[in-house]
């Protein structure tokens, strides 16, 4: 029995090893995938064949910065230091913002090419890096936290819709996201950034309230607009959208 138990232990401990205690997909049992579509500009994650979230992007300044091809998420890392500008990992200047995603792609080691934060958010949604791949803090912080490691990234740039991207490198996926709405949840105010301000900024111009310009980040513009539309509806003008400005905004 004691000799079992042993053999138990020595089986478990030799599978940490050998995966360096990373989490794997097998180990999870989910199925993940991600896709990026240049063309586009929009990442889109799938666990378990079904769409969970949909993203904007910043990639290459050039068509070929940003590699193209199926790739394998092999680092993960939190508050990377930008070595190249000395500048810490966490702080706020720091253009690999809050998380690191590397991947595999032209033979490196996930030191060179990522999905990543960043601290300019008005880049997100353009082509404007060296090659990785850029996300708003917040959605990448949120991504870091599902992704498992040998988690597939599929990048590429297409016409095709996300599913028939995935049927053809061997994918049975369910969900677009253009077919999905972004709903917005939780407190919006100065400071916010990602998808959510995207919908809210893009609401207050088709209202004729003018954010200075559709970036994703809720700046001095987007909260002076949110005043605007607080006071014309005998709302609280606080610059925050709670419950009661979004049900104003029909959000």
């Amino acid at each position: 029995m004691k000799k079992l138990v042993i053999l138990s232990i020595v089986s478990i401990l030799s599978c940490f090893l050998l995966f360096g205690g990373k989490t794997t997909e097998a180990a999870s049992g989910k199925k993940q995938l991600i896709i990026i579509n240049k063309s586009t500009n929009q990442l889109a994650f799938y666990e378990n064949n079904q769409l969970q979230r949909s993203f904007s992007v910043g990639t290459g300044r050039q068509a070929s910065y940003t590699p193209e091809g199926t790739f394998k998420i092999v680092k993960k890392i939190v508050n990377r230091p930008y070595y190249k500008g000395k500048i810490k990992g966490g702080d706020p200047r720091n253009p690999l913002g809050k998380r690191w995603l590397g991947i595999n792609a032209r033979q490196t080691k996930g030191d060179t090419y990522a999905i990543h934060g960043n601290s300019n958010p008005s880049s997100i949604g353009k082509y404007v890096s060296s090659g990785c791949i850029r996300m708003y803090n917040d959605d990448v912080v949120w991504l870091y936290s599902k992704v498992n490691y040998n988690t597939s990234v599929i990048i590429t740039t297409s016409s095709k819709t996300f599913t028939a991207i995935a049927a053809s490198k061997g994918y049975q996926v369910k969900g677009n996201p253009a077919s999905k709405a972004v709903s917005i949840g939780g407190v919006l105010k100065k400071g916010s950034s990602g998808p959510q301000v995207v919908t809210l900024q893009k609401k207050l111009e088709k209202l004729g309230y003018h954010v200075n310009g559709i970036d994703g980040f809720f700046g001095p513009g987007t909260e002076k607009a949110v005043k605007s539309f607080q006071k014309a509806k005998k709302l609280k003008a606080d610059g925050i959208v709670g419950g009661a400005t979004k049900k104003a905004l029909g959000l």
